[in-house]
Order: structure tokens, then sequence, then C-alpha cells
């Protein structure tokens, strides 16, 4: 059952959201607002049918599914704003805000509201994000609803709240991770003889489809290797120069890194 939605903060990611569930058609425009200081940024969304204004409060009363995609210097001003109409047997809060807990918005909102906290990736706009929730208060039809919802902009997988930094770490972080090696295969392949918009092609489909292989059949990345790795072939022989030179332990080492950098923050 569709559900109306107010999408707080028209930024790139909350305008992100909006643009994958319009052309998912998971949400027709009229039952989607969108709200920003300057609604005059989202003249878009309003010409396809969407409720477009600076009126938090209005467009949280009219709606039942809040998504609040604001800073998060803003969020306690504007959980302040919309806080008299909120209704716990009406609406579920969305978060995804980075760094801000559920513990620190049900206490900003000071009513029992089911709360479920939403960390996707940039690939949202293109509705390839891998997206992880986690929630406090929200029963098993409304958690439903919510996962059917990020799963129309990629993957979504619910995890528990103490894990969240780390979600970022291999989820947001892991973005850049993957595109440096991209950028790496690149200038390898120019080395080897290939123009950089052709070896900008060839790596970037290759990752999409060694990474579609894992998501359609399951497998484990070992055994996709192994399909490819024949005796002493040039595969073997460059994947074993890569670990030489510390390939998986450099890596490994920057997601902890990373991790510790936010459990430190």
């Amino acid at each position: 059952m569709s559900k109306k939605i107010a999408i707080i903060g028209g930024g790139n990611l909350g305008t992100a959201i909006a643009e994958g569930l319009i052309q998912s058609e998971f949400s027709r425009p009229v039952e989607l607002t969108i709200t920003r200081r300057n609604p005059s940024a989202l003249v878009r969304f309003a010409e396809r049918g969407c409720m477009v204004h600076s009126d938090n409060k209005k467009a949280v009363a009219a709606a039942e599914v809040i998504v609040l995609a604001v800073k998060p210097y803003n969020y306690a001003d504007v959980i302040q704003q919309i806080k008299p109409v909120l209704n716990p047997k009406k609406h579920i809060v969305v978060s995804v805000i980075t760094g801000v807990w559920i513990a620190d918005l049900q206490k900003a909102i000071g009513k029992p509201v089911p709360v479920i906290r939403a960390m996707p990736n940039t690939a949202i706009a293109i509705q390839q994000s891998m997206t992880c929730l986690a929630h406090a208060g929200a029963t098993g039809n409304q958690l439903s609803y919510i996962q059917e919802l990020f799963d129309v902009l990629g993957r979504s997988v619910l995890i528990d709240e103490k894990l969240m930094d780390a979600a970022t770490v291999l989820g947001a972080c892991g973005t850049a991770y993957a595109m440096r090696y991209i950028r790496a295969n690149i200038q390898g392949g120019i080395e080897i003889g290939f123009d950089s918009a052709t070896a900008t092609l060839i790596a970037s489909q290759t990752v999409k489809g060694a990474a579609e292989l894992l998501l359609q059949k399951g497998t484990h990345p070992e055994q996709e290797i192994d399909k490819v790795t024949t005796p002493r072939g040039c595969t073997i022989a460059g994947l074993n120069e890569m670990e030489h030179q510390g390939f998986s332990s450099s890596l490994i080492r920057g997601l902890v890194t990373s991790y510790k950098k936010i459990a430190k923050d």
C-alpha cells in the first residue's frame, strides 16, 4: 500500500531519494512532498507533480513517512519544528542523517514515534545504493515497507545500530575504495596500451560484472577467482604479485583505519 512521503531536506541526498522513488514508481509524485529552505531549487519536482515548499511542519502533517535528510547540525532545530505534528499512531521517521543515533532522535522527538535509521551510499542517485537499516519501535509491517522503499533504490539490509559506523566504512567509504581500485585499473590499462576512455569502460564494466556474479549467484569471491586462474597463467601471476605488494592487507588496514577514525571522533 502506497504511503504519503515527506522528504525533509531537498539537498543532494534528499533529491536523489525522491528521484529514485519517482522513477521506480514506488511513490507517485502526487504522494511525495519535498521541502527545502529555497524551494525554487526543486522546480523540476514541482513540474512532475510533487508538492514542493519550505514548510516542514506542513509537510509532516500531511504525510505518513518522514524522511529526515537534513545536515547533522540542523536536525535538532528541524525536529523542534515538526515535533508538534508528529503522531506515534500515524508517522514513521526515517533518518538518513550521518552520525545521529536513534536514541538522539527519540530524545529530541519526545514521543514514541517509530524511528528507522538508514545509511545509504552515493549510488542511491542511480538506484544502486547499498543501504543499511536499524530501527527502534517499528512494527514488522512498517519495517517491511521501509525496506521495500530502499530496495527500489538499490539493496538494503537490516543491521544492529551498533554496526552503523562499520556500515559507513564498508558501504559508504567503500565506494571511494572501489573507485580507487578502478582508477588504478584504468592507469594500468593505459600503461599496457589502451586509451583512457576504453580503459575506463573495460575496467568499470568488469568490476560491475564481478559484483553482479556475487550478488546474483551468491558465490564466494574465491570460487569466481578459481574460474579464471589457470595453472601457470597470467591471472595467478598478477594476483600473486599484488599480494606480495600487500594488496589485500593494505585494503583491510585501510578499512580498519577508517573505522577507528569514526570511533575516535
